[in-house]
């Protein structure tokens, strides 16, 4: 892990700098009963002795755990500083965050994957960041975590990655293949009917088949992307029937995986010790060690009649400002988000969840450089493409679905499927902007 990026940040203690906020703002805290529902400055405009900030996250169990612990660790550190926390899954958090701040409300902070910073943005529903934070505090980030869209940041992550990578069961697998063929083979001989019934009770490979991100890397893979420089899709490819064709291949084919595969059957065979390989991110790599699985990571393999390594889709998670903020409100804000996502912090979440920090200052803490899985985990986030976070992307996404599934079904040719994305996402890009 020692190759791993090794620069320095300057930004401080965000304990001292959080003091430093409050003593500034003085006894004003202390007439502040807020919440969501106070006025913008953060007044109630009662004598509540609590200042709270609301924040709406997206986090998965595990990162969850981690997370309160952290919030506890900053209202222990500040007393009458206060965090409401309100947790969604990805969807509602998109459409909650958005129909609550088109009306003039919603949470001071909302935290979630990058994807969701274009729609919030170009309905200017979060703040750029350089509003509320400083250039240092920018500096202190990795480049690669943040997106910028016109020229403005508007998402402070603390990890970089939420990637996929091949996840293998050491019990069964002791080195991970590097080619494509390679791991038809193996996951040829995992695959067993080991009672006789005419169905596998162990399988070779499994992962999501049927959302369209897991579709991604083998498309790159085969030389092909989701969009062109103007964001308009480029689906309907050679590269995209490849891409189709291969996973196709896995159920019909070579009969590797489970005739029905999304991503609960998978995970949980997975987690049953009853498939070699899985294709998943870090969001799943704790849960397999509590269930007793000793993982590796290993790149996708490569595809060899394009010498391309698979490049999963990179992106970031982390806070967004409600564009409502100003004043005292938003300082204390930034100063929350400042503690949330210092070093220890990202470092802990490395450790626990399997995260890539964004802090650079993180890829020095032995914790991080010296932990295996986290190397590995890099060496695929060096091969993957970020993913676009312009609205058009939903577009994309909401094309690309039905056709692969369709494919997975037996329903729809690679080469039909392929077409008809091409022809729904301009369908949808266009009704999108009227």
């Amino acid at each position: 892990m020692r190759r791993v990026l090794r620069n320095s940040d300057q930004s401080g203690n965000p304990r001292r700098s959080l003091l430093r906020t409050v003593l500034a703002l003085g006894l004003a805290f202390g007439y502040f009963g807020c919440s969501g529902g106070g006025s913008e400055d953060g007044s109630s405009g009662d004598s509540a002795q609590t200042f709270t900030l609301t924040l709406w996250e997206q986090m998965d169990p595990q990162e969850r755990e981690v997370q309160a612990a952290q919030i506890a660790a900053y209202e222990a550190a500040f007393p009458g500083m206060k965090i409401e926390l309100s947790h969604y899954s990805t969807e509602d958090l998109r459409t909650q965050f958005q129909t609550a701040a088109l009306a003039g409300s919603g949470p001071d902070l909302v935290y979630g994957p990058s994807d969701q910073v274009g729609p919030f943005s170009v309905m200017g529903l979060i703040k750029p960041l350089g509003e509320a934070l400083s250039a240092e505090d920018l500096e202190a980030i990795r480049p690669e975590a943040f997106d910028r869209l016109d020229g403005q940041i508007y998402s402070y992550p603390d990890q970089v990655g939420n990637h996929l990578t091949l996840v293998y069961n050491k019990a069964l697998i002791s080195e991970p293949p590097r080619t494509m063929s390679e791991l038809i083979e193996v996951a040829k001989a995992q695959t067993r009917d080991e009672n006789g019934d005419g169905r596998p009770d162990r399988y070779g490979l499994v992962f999501q088949a049927m959302e369209p991100f897991w579709l991604v890397p083998f498309l790159t893979g085969y030389g092909g992307w989701v969009m062109d420089d103007n964001y308009q899709p480029t689906l309907h490819t050679g590269a995209m029937r490849s891409a189709l064709e291969l996973l196709r291949s896995f159920r019909d084919e070579h009969r590797i995986m489970p005739a029905e595969c999304d991503y609960e059957i998978a995970d949980t065979v997975f987690k049953e010790g009853r498939a070699a390989m899985i294709i998943n991110g870090p969001w799943s790599w704790e849960a397999y060690r509590k269930a007793g699985i000793d993982i590796g990571l290993a790149r996708i393999p490569k595809i060899e009649e394009t010498g391309r390594w698979p490049a999963p889709m990179i992106s970031s998670k982390g806070y967004s400002f409600n564009a409502k903020l100003k004043g005292d409100r938003l300082r204390a804000a930034a100063e929350a988000v400042r503690f949330l996502t210092q070093v220890d912090f990202q470092v802990e979440f490395a450790e626990k969840v399997g995260t890539l920090p964004a802090r650079k200052t993180a890829y020095t803490v032995p914790a991080v450089a010296e932990n295996a899985l986290l190397y590995a985990s890099s060496q695929q986030v060096e091969v993957g493409k970020r993913m676009p976070v312009v609205p058009e992307m939903r577009a994309i996404w909401d094309a690309m679905r039905p056709a692969m599934q369709s494919v997975w079904n037996g329903t729809k040719s690679p080469a039909d499927a392929a077409r008809d994305m091409q022809e729904q996402a301009a369908r949808k890009i266009k009704e999108m902007k009227g």
